[in-house]
């Protein structure tokens, strides 16, 4: 008598152990430069540098924030994997506005412990 293969017909169920956060605010305003005064003055006096840093920490290539509209990819990214409320258009009128204020928010973010 030769093996028959029964075909599968029910499949298995992924159980999922992680449950999805609710989103958060920043844990600091886009103008609380008192959070972190060495952030806050590098984004000052060199925000090409910190933006390569907060680029790097990020997970990117240290280039990438002279790439045009890179900065706000980067910042609605980070906004997303960390599950904080705003939009798109949120994050370009941060950058647009304030440019360096925007760095040190996503810089004091990324620094913090979750």
């Amino acid at each position: 008598m030769a093996f028959q293969p029964c075909p599968v017909v029910i499949q298995p169920v992924a159980v999922s152990r992680c449950q999805i956060s609710p989103y958060r605010d920043w844990k600091t305003d886009l103008l609380d430069c008192s959070a972190d005064q060495t952030i806050c003055a590098c984004g000052l006096f060199v925000p090409c540098i910190l933006a390569c840093k907060v680029a790097v920490e990020y997970g990117e290539c240290c280039c990438v924030p002279f790439l045009p509209g890179a900065l706000v990819a980067m910042r609605t990214g980070l906004r997303e994997q960390l599950r904080i409320t705003g939009c798109v258009c949120c994050d370009w009128v941060a950058f647009c506005c304030c440019c360096p204020c925007a760095l040190c928010q996503m810089a004091r973010e990324l620094k913090s412990p979750c």
